[in-house]
């Protein structure tokens, strides 16, 4: 068992308000990420006393694992899946690293009105009809959860949107390993 010194846990009450508010600590917050890096079993001992179980990812970035479950959390996971899953269609169409560039390109209005006329049919299911709706209604959540952050003329990703392209993979991996099957039959 950890033993948990409440001095050394200089952050705790910052730390915890986000994580507690679905927001992913990244590197960008350097602060608390220092913090939870430096003490990160004292931090894990006692959200685990308190319910929480909070999760480090080698990518640098630390989160609570949540209940995607509840109904508006799955709808605002399934935009942004959408959105980050269209965006590296788009960038291998136009030949790019989609990765490289997911992480290295601004996301700015034009680029998020393109992707949703491109992909009308994939955003109407959402109920999300322009780039400006995507900005606010995705890429301000995107924000508050701490997985993009805004710059001068847009936004730019930030490690903890993995989470969702680690996600893409597995669904990409099942569907393939489902046709193997098929075929196989």
């Amino acid at each position: 068992m950890t033993a948990i010194n409440l001095s050394e846990l200089t952050e705790l009450q910052a730390i915890y308000k986000k994580l507690a508010g679905g927001y992913h600590i990244s590197e960008q917050d350097t602060t608390l990420w220092q913090q939870l890096d430096q003490q990160f079993d004292s931090y894990e001992a006692l959200f685990f006393g308190l319910g929480q179980e909070i999760k480090r990812d080698s990518r640098g970035f630390f989160y609570f694992a949540a209940d995607e479950s509840t109904p508006n959390m799955g709808k605002t996971s399934r935009s942004f899946a959408l959105t980050l899953f269209v965006l590296i269609e788009h960038f291998a169409n136009q030949g790019k690293d989609p990765l490289r560039a997911l992480f290295d390109e601004t996301i700015d209005l034009e680029l998020m009105q393109t992707i949703v006329q491109l992909n009308k049919h994939l955003f109407d299911q959402l109920e999300l009809f322009s780039g400006s709706e995507l900005r606010k209604d995705v890429y301000g959540r995107m924000v508050r959860f701490g997985l993009a952050r805004e710059v001068e003329n847009g936004y730019q990703h930030l490690a903890p949107v993995y989470r969702y392209i680690d996600a893409l993979m597995e669904v990409n991996d099942n569907q393939y390993e489902d046709v193997e099957e098929e075929e196989s039959l």
